[in-house]
């Protein structure tokens, strides 16, 4: 990474910090109290040996004793206020941190989703920023403390003896011949570690969401290969990172130890022939050792804080990614809509792809029942996301009762929307919370009557607590129907204007379609609705059918009127069942 964009990762990075700059200085100012503390104790040493047991007097030593119990009393007091300092300030960094990001990712929206898996969003979301809390938490008030604490104590050393403070600088270049290089190669396979134990998380996710085609396809060997090979990846790198960390860590002791024999081997003959006391000789090693760790220790923060900022990175980048849609700064205010649609010459392609839509126009008047048609690929469901705002038409544009829904907030659209896809998502919580997810507020009638219209109530009851049943993770212990009828009962409490199907029944069996289509007559009835079908038994009744072939189209009308024009729609209805859905 340049200097220019490591400064600019950094400083967003420390920006979590601003709104508790506050604790932040509370956590540096415990620092220096604690660091103070600990660097009078060998003064205080130095004092003992060179005054108290020459002068053999009982109230020194008193004293003495007092000041380093008081001392000990205000390091440990000190270090239980930084500790939860350094607690909050960490937790809520973090917090806003993976906040801005969870607020982010919800701005992406399908864009983004459909391009990156969720394993990759999960590993922003835990490895990256679990990674950071160690630069709130440890590393830059470590590095500030550590640096003013070298100061102090090299001024100290410095007025004990100016000659024994000249053998830091042969100890600090012994450091330095292998010390960065070290540092260097233990972050850089901590780096590579990282990254290999996001793909490692991101397979064992994939591992677990998938298990049921693991289990049906007998390939649970396959799948733990994947993962016993993503493994050892890791352990490689683990094994790599604290290889590297060990001789870091041993080249420091050796430099500061040989760096200690020659202070022992010269302090001993200055104290010997009187040019240095013996009081000032101990105070001075026990400077000089505290000193050397310290530094290096500061080498170590910011080669860790150079690594981390790579990690950043990662986060800076995602929370740069521009949304495909932007919700307009000042938007016309809209409560329920009658549900007209107009599609005016909409163009669209997704980034870097084909054409999916080109010059579509098409009219919906309030509670038509409109279906698109047509093979796989011509932009029937791309249709849906464009009224959803998903996405924005690259050409043209769309109008809700007249208004150009780009004009519209994304709460006050989508809440006149309601959405059945052929895949329902259902959280494991109880059936109740569930069909209330379309409406939190509702009370507990309109949830038992929403149960009712979509023809669910019956097989509620069946279950084992009704509806306070736990579904288990995406509504497990229901059938495929059933799952669709609870997404039916959330559009009817929901009580949108607009229903927008996207092949709801494709995935049922002949029954469970019967049931659910029972349940979608019921939830069209009076309301705006535009249907992908796949099949055309589900459709002659509709107002209004529109083939769409390579983005345009192709032909319209009701179901009888298409047939009776013996085009592309009545070749197509001879298979029933529309070719590529």
């Amino acid at each position: 990474m340049k200097s220019d964009s490591l400064l600019r990762v950094y400083f967003w990075t420390l920006s979590f910090l601003k709104p508790y700059k506050w604790k932040l200085i509370l956590l540096i100012l415990c620092g220096l109290v604690i660091t103070g503390s600990q660097l009078v104790i060998p003064k205080l040493i130095q004092y003992f040996i060179d005054t108290i047991l020459e002068s053999q007097q009982t109230n020194p030593f008193l004293w003495l004793i007092g000041l380093v119990v008081m001392l000990v009393v205000l390091i440990i007091t000190f270090s239980a206020i930084r500790n939860i300092a350094q607690r909050s300030l960490q937790e809520k960094a973090s917090r806003d941190m993976q906040f801005s990001i969870y607020s982010h990712l919800r701005k992406l929206g399908f864009a983004y989703f459909e391009k990156h898996p969720v394993g990759e969003s999960l590993a922003l979301m835990n490895t990256e920023v679990a990674s950071l809390q160690n630069l709130y938490r440890q590393l830059l008030p470590w590095m500030i403390n550590n640096f003013i604490f070298s100061i102090i104590s090299i001024t100290l050393m410095v007025s004990i003896s100016w000659k024994l403070s000249l053998i830091l600088i042969p100890s600090l270049l012994l450091y330095y011949i292998f010390g960065p290089y070290l540092e260097k190669k233990a972050s850089m396979y901590g780096k590579i570690m990282a990254d290999d134990r996001v793909r490692f998380n991101q397979k064992v996710y994939e591992s677990i969401a998938s298990i049921n085609d693991i289990r049906a396809n007998a390939a649970e060997d396959w799948d733990l290969s994947h993962i016993k090979s993503r493994y050892k990846q890791l352990n490689k790198m683990m094994i790599k990172t604290y290889w590297f960390a060990f001789w870091r860590g041993t080249n420091r002791r050796m430099s500061y130890y040989i760096g200690g024999v020659a202070i022992i081997i010269v302090g001993s003959h200055l104290s010997l022939t009187g040019a240095m006391s013996t009081g000032a000789f101990v105070a001075f090693l026990l400077y000089y050792f505290q000193t050397m760790h310290i530094l290096t220790s500061v080498v170590t923060t910011i080669t860790e804080q150079r690594v981390l900022m790579d990690q950043a990175e990662k986060l800076y980048k995602f929370i740069n990614i521009p949304s495909v849609v932007q919700e307009e700064e000042h938007t016309a205010t809209i409560d329920k809509v009658p549900g007209n649609i107009v599609f005016q010459d909409v163009s669209f392609h997704y980034s870097d792809g084909p054409s999916v839509l080109s010059n579509f126009s098409l009219s919906i008047n309030t509670g038509q029942k409109v279906a698109l048609v047509g093979a796989s690929g011509n932009g029937k469901s791309t249709i849906l996301k464009l009224v959803g705002r998903f996405y924005d038409p690259t050409k043209g544009r769309i109008l809700l009762d007249s208004q150009p829904i780009h004009k519209l907030s994304f709460r006050d659209l989508r809440e006149n929307l309601g959405f059945v896809f052929q895949e329902t998502y259902l959280f494991g919580a109880s059936v109740r919370d569930n069909i209330l997810f379309g409406k939190p507020d509702a009370s507990e009638a309109e949830v038992v009557e929403a149960a009712k219209a979509a023809f669910a109530h019956d097989f509620i009851l069946e279950l084992p607590n009704g509806y306070d049943t736990l579904l288990g993770e995406r509504g497990v212990k229901l059938s495929g129907g059933q799952k669709q009828r609870i997404s039916i009962a959330r559009m009817f409490i929901k009580n949108p204007p607009i229903i927008l199907l996207d092949e709801a029944t494709a995935s049922l069996d002949t029954i469970s379609e019967k049931e659910v289509q029972a349940a979608l007559q019921r939830l069209m009835h009076g309301r705006t609705t535009i249907t992908v079908a796949h099949r055309l038994s589900t459709i002659q009744h509709y107002d209004h059918i529109v083939l769409i072939e390579k983005g345009r189209v192709l032909e319209s009308g009701n179901y009888d009127e298409l047939i009776g024009q013996k085009g592309a729609f009545y070749h197509l209805s001879l298979g029933q069942k529309l070719e590529g859905a």
